[in-house]
């Protein structure tokens, strides 16, 4: 574990820049839930996946990957094509599929999210970026107004609800923020894709996990006793003051300081 600093000093945002650039590289890529949708080329492809990827990590990274191959393969490894052309019949194979706590209810939902909203749009990038208005700080309001669109039917499953989280009941939207980190983030180093322009990088949110929130409590990024969204905007309003333009490039620091420097293989 790094030894703490104070949070003004410029030798923390040394660090933290330093840690940021060992591991938001391509090797990086390889053992991590982001290497799912890097399979693809396609756009939608890749929101697809990654959306499921996303949503699916919690647990040991290996078993997050495997999961998420796992519906690929169901989807004989063309998810967008699938979700415009499948059949009703088509989705029987898909009720043997869980990963933990997500269960046939949550994925028979997600496969009707999806065609419905791809039959209508070309691009996941909308659902998310029509909430949202240039002049918001963070991306809070795409996420409640994704959560709410996402729901928007009277047949949606109550269960699958804490699959999908939204800022209104309180959630640190973990899953939700990295995916939009994937889909949002563009560098040189080419871990994020980059491939949604309606959104800012400077308006994404850190996904906090529990080994971010370890690092960041250590190092005095974040004071708040509690674990929850108002703990999401504490941390991610100290990285800003490191980089207003791109705050959520830490994620990979404070991420791979709590992770990867400790030999945890959980997401």
């Amino acid at each position: 574990m790094p030894q703490p600093l104070d949070l003004n000093t410029a030798a923390l945002k040394d660090r933290l820049d330093a840690a940021a650039a060992r591991y938001n590289r391509p090797d990086f890529i390889a053992a991590d839930p982001i290497s799912i949708p890097h399979r693809f080329a396609k756009l939608q492809d890749r929101e697809i996946m990654a959306f499921w990827a996303a949503t699916l990590a919690w647990g040991q990274r290996k078993t997050i990957i495997q999961s998420a191959n796992r519906l690929a393969e169901l989807m004989d490894n063309a998810p967008h094509d699938f979700m415009l052309n499948h059949l009703e019949q088509d989705r029987a194979h898909f009720e043997s599929f869980k990963h933990r706590t997500f269960q046939a209810t949550d994925t028979l939902w997600f496969l009707e999210f999806f065609q419905n909203y791809y039959q209508k749009n070309a691009s996941l990038e909308m659902a998310f970026s029509q909430h949202l208005s240039a002049d918001d700080l963070t991306v809070e309001n795409a996420l409640r107004g994704f959560h709410d669109l996402f729901f928007d039917h009277p047949y949606a499953p109550e269960r699958t609800r804490k699959h999908v989280a939204t800022p209104a009941r309180g959630s640190t939207c973990k899953r939700l923020n990295m995916f939009l980190r994937w889909m949002v983030r563009k560098d040189e180093a080419g871990v994020d894709f980059g491939v949604w322009q309606k959104i800012s990088p400077a308006q994404l949110l850190i996904p906090l996990d529990v080994h971010v929130e370890r690092v960041a409590r250590h190092l005095g990024l974040l004071q708040r006793k509690q674990t929850d969204w108002q703990s999401v905007l504490e941390l991610t309003d100290h990285l800003r003051t490191f980089d207003p333009a791109d705050p959520v490039k830490y994620d990979f620091a404070l991420f791979g300081m709590g992770v990867l420097e400790t030999g945890t293989i959980d997401r």
